[in-house]
């Protein structure tokens, strides 16, 4: 009986472990599951070929043209004056910007003055004795003669005697001297050169000015200039005279300017050439940061895309009996977001944004069209694009 059992036990784990054994196989022969097709809706846009500017983008801080830096010449007292020597103070051109006293030295100028008069009297009798023909201009000069005033330019000396007594008398030294120290007297004064705005003050009134001490900057509110620095590749195609386009930071203001300067030297560090624009306008203020987009030239016969078009072979995808084929272009110029290329005949039907996954042959199908804005397209287009996995 126990052997009976056992067998009838071993029969039924062998049926089982059959029955296992046909249902695993049978597992792997089940059929895998289809893959969804996946459908991108992108736009297309029928070429146009026309003349694309290339606008290069630059920004800088703006200059005034006309700056001066005040230093003094000479030494003395800051006197004071009708306006207060003060930044952000108007000048009108040729009002006083700093008076320094000189009362010493202008003693010393009218001594030498006083000698020089002296010196040209005590000749006279001679010349009316021994040069009676020179002797009416002399005496002239001398009634002319004005110890206040700036002295006057000597006669003419018209020969070889007149010149000889002269010089020997020692008149033409002292003169030169004289008109020297007038020169240095007119330092003690700083005018304005041109109608503009104190913009620095380093010294007030009553303070003792040295020689060459820095006294502040003075400056032309009128016109400014932004100084811009440029790939050296587009450097041979700006023009002086060439109208730019500035704007402010928000873009909120917008400016006309012209380039003024173009640098001829090429920055070693950064390969790149320093252009100057020139623009006026009352809002503008020293130091402002602008922004100017240069036009460099004009690509003639190009298209202006999306720069994530053109892939690292140089080829954009074009559509063709609802597949997409890859046209080779020729890149003329790329910016942060555009590309302009050549190479794409008018009327060819290209994507006008990028495709995650574009493969050359991909089927595409039409399901509505759209009016496009016209840039350098004419048609706009809504294709789904059915991706078949491989």
């Amino acid at each position: 009986m126990r052997k009976t059992i056992l067998y009838i036990i071993a029969g039924v784990l062998l049926i089982a472990a059959f029955f296992a054994m046909r249902a695993i196989a049978d597992s792997k022969d089940k059929e895998a599951p289809k893959t969804k097709k996946v459908v991108k809706t992108v736009f297309v846009d029928t070429i146009k070929n026309t003349d694309v500017p290339i606008i290069i983008p630059a920004n800088g801080n703006l200059v005034a043209k006309r700056r001066v830096e005040l230093y003094a010449e000479v030494q003395g007292i800051f006197k004071n004056s009708s306006n207060l020597f003060k930044a952000g103070q108007e000048y009108k051109r040729g009002q006083t910007l700093i008076s320094i006293d000189a009362s010493e030295y202008y003693a010393s100028v009218q001594s030498s003055k006083s000698n020089l008069y002296n010196q040209i009297t005590a000749i006279m009798p001679d010349l009316r004795l021994d040069y009676p023909e020179v002797f009416p201009k002399w005496e002239a000069y001398l009634n002319s003669f004005n110890i206040n005033e700036t002295t006057p330019k000597l006669p003419e000396i018209s020969n070889d005697k007149e010149k000889y007594f002269i010089n020997g008398r020692g008149i033409l030294t002292t003169y030169y001297n004289v008109k020297n120290l007038e020169q240095r007297l007119g330092k003690y004064r700083i005018s304005a050169p041109f109608t503009g705005v104190l913009t620095e003050a380093l010294v007030t009134e009553g303070t003792l000015i040295r020689a060459g001490q820095k006294l502040g900057e003075f400056i032309d509110t009128s016109t400014y200039e932004l100084q811009v620095s440029l790939n050296k590749d587009y450097a041979d195609l700006l023009e002086v005279g060439e109208n730019v386009e500035l704007s402010n930071i928000n873009k909120t203001k917008t400016y006309k300017g012209k380039v003024s300067r173009v640098n001829a030297s090429i920055d070693q560090a950064t390969q790149t050439v320093s252009a100057f624009i020139e623009v006026s306008n009352n809002t503008l203020k020293e130091g402002m940061y602008l922004q100017a987009e240069l036009e460099a030239r004009t690509i003639k016969n190009a298209i202006s895309i999306d720069r994530g078009l053109v892939n690292d072979r140089n080829e954009i995808f074009t559509v063709k009996d609802s597949t997409l084929v890859s046209l080779t272009v020729n890149p003329v110029y790329f910016s942060d977001k555009k590309a302009v290329v050549k190479g794409v005949p008018n009327g060819e039907v290209i994507l006008s944004k990028p495709v995650s996954g574009a493969y050359n042959g991909m089927l595409v199908k039409v399901v509505s069209n759209e009016p496009s804005a016209e840039t350098n397209s004419v048609k706009q287009d809504s294709l789904t694009v059915t991706e078949t996995p491989k």
